[in-house]
């Protein structure tokens, strides 16, 4: 909208540039013609339409300018905006409210493993990148935690399967490395619970987004 009228404007000058000059030697035909004019007279008046002319050229320069401002100005804002969303869509992620679709890994356990321990496969997990997770469907979001005993788990309030999945989106190559490493957190698994198997496995998945209510419970509406 501002460009558009920023090109009528400049339009508009040079419109009245020409109406000027078609005016002013009008006027002056009418006044004897410059058939009757001396020469220091006509000199004269070139003289002034020339000074007129620069003045409508300035004027024309300056909205040109103004123009170029206003367009340069639209499309940083368009530029603006498109950041402004993406960065949205980046905190809608992270908080879990949106379904995501993406490659990642699925660790399938089975077993009676603990809470602590399921616990630190979500951290490691975290930690090596992965942009969202969901565990056997329950969307993973700030504060969630696997609780319970082990045979007996839950999260969310959501009992858990046996066995039950944690699902991760994210490089899967790296995300398979970290958990499989020697010494890390699927190996100690093994060696403090003989009784748990873990399997990890790269695959295209889509987690679901959370079903809890984020807001804070004694949050008030600001005045």
């Amino acid at each position: 909208m501002r460009t558009a009228r920023g090109r009528w404007a400049v339009s508009a000058v040079l419109f009245l540039m020409g109406v000027l000059l078609v005016v002013q030697f009008r006027a002056q035909t009418a006044n004897g013609g410059l058939n009757g004019l001396t020469t220091q007279d006509l000199t004269t008046l070139i003289a002034n339409l020339n000074d007129r002319n620069a003045e409508l050229r300035g004027e024309v320069a300056d909205l040109q300018a103004q123009l170029r401002t206003l367009e340069a100005t639209q499309l940083a804002g368009a530029s603006n905006v498109g950041q402004l969303q993406s960065e949205l869509q980046q905190l809608r992620l992270w908080a879990g409210l949106d379904p995501v679709y993406g490659d990642g890994v699925d660790v399938v356990i089975s077993g009676p493993i603990t809470a602590a321990a399921s616990n630190e496969i979500l951290n490691e997990l975290r930690i090596a990148g992965a942009e969202a997770m969901a565990v056997d469907g329950v969307r993973v979001v700030p504060g969630t935690v696997v609780g319970g005993d082990p045979g007996g788990l839950s999260v969310e309030n959501v009992a858990l399967p046996t066995p039950f999945h944690l699902q991760a989106i994210g490089d899967p190559a790296n995300l398979q490395a970290v958990l499989q490493r020697a010494g890390g957190v699927v190996s100690r698994i093994a060696v403090a619970q003989p009784d748990v198997t873990i399997e990890v496995g790269a695959t295209t998945m889509t987690l679901p987004g959370t079903d809890r209510d984020l807001d804070a419970p004694d949050a008030k509406p600001q005045l």
